[in-house]
């Protein structure tokens, strides 16, 4: 693959895309914590995997319309914050996600006159988790629709998967978003539901993180699918298909 820009980026926070709002991204990161455990027979420093971690920081522009950046984070909520970044919109493209605490919304009004708040998402919990997006940035569905698939590649796994869901707009009584898995692209290996792999039915905006039991297979192919009934929902989903085993 081609190198690429951060051009047509998003960023999702709590259902809420506040994209446009966002000038820049940084202190992206995650990882379990480096533990130092050198011997004093050693002559280079030993370290060994602690917990997870992860954070992301970002800077907002001040916008105080409806559902806009000021009035999501200037709450500063003291729950969790599920909060998604999108490299770029294509399907199947990189994505980050992290469950996280809000920390700040400190405001700075430059010589230039230009205001911008500085926010950063500490993980809480599960650390910063790499995935694939599964829509192409938002999607939207009027009906009960089969997605189309992304090819994780390298066959089936062992190790499970976690989800990450955010609903920006809704008009009906319920959507069901879940996941569905063929080893073929569901050709001879027909779609089928992938066990754990079903949001809660949404009813509004909302974000929501699932996770298969750690040691399930997961198919090659993975797509998402909606039933319910509804004429509008918008919503997008990343999904991280575990390479080796993981533990939270």
């Amino acid at each position: 693959m081609a190198k690429q820009s951060g051009l047509g980026d998003n960023l999702y926070v709590a259902g809420y895309d506040l994209s446009g709002d966002i000038g820049s991204l940084g202190g992206l990161s995650g990882g379990p914590t480096a533990l130092e455990v050198t011997g004093i027979d050693k002559s280079a420093m030993e370290r060994i995997g602690g917990l997870r971690d992860g954070k992301l920081e970002f800077t907002a522009f001040f916008n105080k319309a409806t559902d806009r950046a000021h009035l999501r984070l200037s709450t500063l909520p003291t729950a969790d914050v599920i909060t998604s970044y999108f490299r770029g919109t294509t399907l199947g493209n990189p994505s980050a996600n992290i469950v996280a605490k809000q920390i700040g919304y400190n405001g700075t009004r430059a010589d230039d006159g230009a205001m911008t708040f500085a926010v950063e998402a500490q993980a809480n919990g599960y650390g910063v988790e790499w995935g694939r997006s599964l829509t192409a940035g938002k999607r939207t569905d009027t009906t009960a629709t089969n997605g189309s698939s992304v090819d994780f590649g390298t066959g089936s796994t062992a190790f499970g998967l976690q989800a990450y869901l955010h609903v920006f707009a809704f008009t009906g009584t319920s959507v069901t978003v879940k996941l569905q898995e063929s080893s073929d692209n569901g050709g001879a290996d027909a779609w089928a539901d992938v066990t754990g792999g079903a949001f809660t039915a949404a009813t509004g905006v909302t974000s929501e993180r699932i996770a298969t039991s750690a040691g399930q297979t997961v198919e090659r192919y993975l797509r998402v699918v909606t039933t319910g009934t509804f004429s509008n929902a918008v919503f997008a989903v990343s999904v991280v298909r575990n390479d080796t085993a993981v533990s939270f």
